[in-house]
């Protein structure tokens, strides 16, 4: 299991347990077994690790990605992905607008992915990433319907497919009243 569940929803937690607790009987090894195999991968991209694992010893993806995160946790360092991702100082400051306000919520767990930022209770209601020259794109688990500034997405996002709605936030001064009530709203089906 990673040793820093801070960024993972009990949800998360529970299934990394079963994955670990599982893995021995299902494949006929441990995972100190698993992990010194994944130290000897010729490939040095997690994709191509996880890709590798699965054609040459029969893991399946789960289970690969969880020996992987086990042998490398380096890869899987949360401020690291946040600074790589969220370089542009607007764009910084948007999220850490919608980071702030998320706190007011209740637990909420924020997790880093390589390509978005996920926000989560039970399970993620929204997500973020930056968008180049334009401030932030931030999606949420909300019928776009509910309000003139949410669109369905126009392109297939790396984040849960949950997410039906998007809010195009240009700065920080963006994630006002109705944007945070949009949040909120969307933080409840989370």
């Amino acid at each position: 299991m990673p040793s820093d569940l801070a960024h993972l929803t009990e949800r998360q937690q529970k299934w990394f347990a079963s994955v670990k607790a599982s893995l021995e009987t299902r494949t006929g090894k441990t995972l100190d077994q698993w992990v010194a195999i994944a130290k000897t991968c010729p490939h040095d991209k997690p994709n191509a690790r996880r890709d590798w694992l699965k054609a040459e010893h029969g893991l399946l993806q789960n289970s690969a990605m969880f020996v992987l995160h086990e042998a490398f946790p380096e890869a899987d360092d949360a401020g690291a992905l946040r600074d790589a991702l969220w370089r542009d100082p607007e764009a910084r400051e948007t999220l850490e607008s919608v980071r702030k306000f998320s706190e007011s919520l209740g637990p909420i767990v924020v997790g880093q992915r390589k390509s978005f930022t996920a926000f989560s209770r039970d399970v993620q209601f929204a997500a973020m990433r930056p968008v180049k020259g334009k401030g932030a794109l931030l999606g949420l688990k909300l019928d776009p319907a509910l309000s003139p500034r949410l669109i369905a997405p126009v392109r297939a996002e790396s984040w849960s497919e949950r997410l039906t709605a998007t809010i195009l936030l240009p700065d920080a001064a963006a994630f006002d009243d109705e944007a945070q009530d949009l949040f909120r709203q969307a933080s409840l089906n989370g």
